[in-house]
């Protein structure tokens, strides 16, 4: 399906062979689809076919999952689409749900479509545990049931996230899948849930992983704690 409001985005990052799979994927689920490479060196991307629904960014450095986003919602934003549905470039997120979430994207268009994964056997106990203390937190934060705070298979409202991103330094990096629903939130963005299958793809099958369990733990409990500080000091704010 070919939209002129709603958009397929997808960064990446050295995502090797499974980036080109993808993309095919998403195309034969909506058009257009647009590509960030964010400062990749292993190649990806370079065999990408341009046109036909395909366009592709290049970052020169690597600026982390939220820098490529913004580049793809000022990119958005400046061709007038008004909403981007985010997805990864490894194939753990299902192509085939692009189209009933622009769909529903399409009857609430003030709301943030936000996907619940799925899983099956193949993903990670230790994974999974780790979502739901976010998820725990991500609760607190906004004070709403938003499910899942880490899945990034999403529709954001361009104009809205953008004037998040656009006036915050943070979210540039694994973070910005929280931050953002959090933010957008805050900002009186709907929420709307809805389930997506997940699989995680072996290292056998071209699976990629950049998840590094010290550094970005450490990175997701810091968001935290100056999230609950900030939504702290909003309560009070607003009393």
């Amino acid at each position: 399906m070919v939209s002129g409001t709603h958009l397929v985005l997808i960064p990446s990052y050295n995502t090797g062979v499974r980036l080109a799979h993808t993309a095919a994927q998403a195309l034969r689920h909506w058009q257009p689809v647009w590509i960030v490479i964010d400062g990749s060196t292993d190649g990806s991307g370079v065999e990408l076919p341009l046109g036909a629904g395909m366009r592709v960014i290049r970052r020169a450095h690597n600026g982390g999952k939220g820098a490529a986003v913004l580049d793809g919602l000022r990119a958005a934003g400046a061709r007038g689409f008004t909403h981007v549905l985010v997805m990864d470039a490894d194939g753990q997120h299902p192509a085939e749900e692009i189209g009933n979430f622009m769909e529903i994207s399409r009857q609430n268009p003030a709301a943030m479509i936000l996907g619940q994964p799925v899983f099956d056997a193949s993903a990670p106990r230790i994974r999974i545990f780790g979502r739901r203390i976010s998820n725990v937190l991500a609760r607190l934060e906004t004070g709403q049931n938003i499910g899942d705070a880490l899945f990034g298979f999403r529709i954001y409202p361009v104009a809205e996230l953008l004037a998040i991103m656009e006036a915050n330094r943070d979210m540039r990096g694994y973070d910005f899948d929280t931050e953002a629903v959090v933010r957008l939130c805050w900002r009186g963005v709907k929420a709307i849930k809805r389930p997506a299958p997940v699989r995680y793809i072996s290292k056998g099958l071209g699976g990629v992983s950049h998840f590094r369990y010290g550094r970005d733990n450490l990175r997701l409990a810091a968001m935290h704690l100056r999230l609950i500080n900030e939504a702290f000091f909003r309560v009070r704010r607003d009393r």
